[in-house]
């Protein structure tokens, strides 16, 4: 029996798992490929605010920010590279943005050591190995790897393919199969593809224009990632095109950095997961089929209550960070964790009830 159990080894499970262990509690984390092998391999995982003019997503990534850049240094200083950000405009509507982001932030900022042709941003930042920092945070869960096909709530306690028990489940599965149907909650997958270069080009920076590119380590740099809205493993008639995909980080990349005697050392390709409002998904689960025995007059009103709705017990997701997931993730999974140990709340706006109750409203 675990205290609790969490569906999914990306970044986004293995920080609620880690807040979880911290407390001492004995947690489970089921992946059916291993630890962070999908998007959150696939990540270039830099840690980076949102250059926007305004809007929720840029508060709620700015606070994200701060707390994760402090979050790895204190407890996974072997994983974090401290870097100088450069963020280089794509195009003059781009450019207009970093204007007034720049006249605007309470942040930091540093001057660029370099010319460049649009409007530029610089500031302290971080990367983060990846798979490294997954790894670290679960060591103290235990990890199995299996594709998790069934979930079944019996006798007060969690079924996980019909045999392990937890009394709490947290399901953090991305854009794939999410095993539990619930038909409000949909995710947009964005295929994401990086690559590891060697090359005698040097770069002291972490650079972001059309692609992001890493600073030089005993010269390889991390290129990536692409997005390909367009691409879904589940979907797709053909394989993707590893070569051609390639191809067109290279290309983008140039375009900021000079790459010279370039050999490729390895691909990630995974596929990250974005909510269709953009703003990640945390907290209880809805149960559809109950809730909308609701009188008509509360579906349908413009303020709902959420605490109207009917959940499923012991039952939570995280999900939905589109491109910023190691920067959210920590910063979501203590909200999420503190919920679940009963010492906190998850605020509305990022509630998965806030789905249900469009999807409602429409039928």
């Amino acid at each position: 029996m675990y205290d609790i159990a969490i569906i999914g080894a990306g970044i986004n499970g293995c920080s609620v798992a880690y807040e979880l262990t911290q407390k001492s509690k004995n947690v489970a984390v089921f992946d059916k490929d291993g630890v962070a092998s999908g998007g959150s391999g696939a990540a270039g995982a830099f840690i980076s605010p949102k250059f926007s003019k305004a809007g929720e997503l840029k508060e709620l990534i700015h606070d994200a920010f701060l707390y994760s850049m402090e979050y790895y240094e204190k407890n996974f200083p072997n994983f974090l590279i401290k870097t100088q950000l450069i963020h280089i405009a794509q195009d003059e509507k781009s450019s207009e943005i970093l204007k007034a982001y720049k006249q605007t932030t309470p942040l930091k900022l540093k001057d660029i050591p370099f010319q460049t042709s649009q409007e530029s941003i610089s500031l302290d930042s971080g990367i983060v190995d990846a798979k490294g920092v997954c790894e670290a945070m679960i060591k103290d869960a235990t990890f199995i790897k299996d594709e998790v096909v069934s979930l079944e709530f019996k006798d007060d306690v969690w079924l996980i393919n019909g045999s392990c028990r937890a009394k709490k489940v947290v399901l953090s599965t991305g854009a794939y199969k999410m095993v539990l149907d619930e038909p409000y909650i949909k995710l947009r997958g964005v295929w994401g593809h990086r690559c590891d270069v060697k090359t005698t080009t040097k770069n002291e920076y972490s650079l972001h224009q059309f692609v992001s590119i890493s600073p030089s380590c005993d010269g390889v740099l991390a290129i990536g990632a692409t997005h390909n809205v367009h691409y879904h493993p589940d979907t797709a008639t053909k394989p993707y095109d590893i070569d051609e995909g390639r191809v067109e980080l290279l290309e983008k990349a140039s375009k900021t950095l000079k790459l010279e005697n370039v050999e490729v050392i390895k691909d990630y390709m995974g596929l990250r997961s974005g909510s269709f409002d953009y703003i990640p998904m945390v907290g209880r689960i809805v149960i559809s089929k109950e809730s909308l025995t609701l009188p008509e007059r509360r579906l349908k009103t413009k303020k709902p209550n959420f605490e109207d709705y009917t959940y499923y017990k012991n039952l939570y997701m995280i999900n939905g960070n589109g491109g910023y997931g190691f920067v959210l993730a920590p910063y979501l999974a203590k909200k999420l964790s503190d919920k679940i140990l009963d010492k906190g709340r998850v605020e509305d706006r990022l509630s998965p009830a806030r789905f249900f109750a469009r999807w409602a409203k429409k039928l």
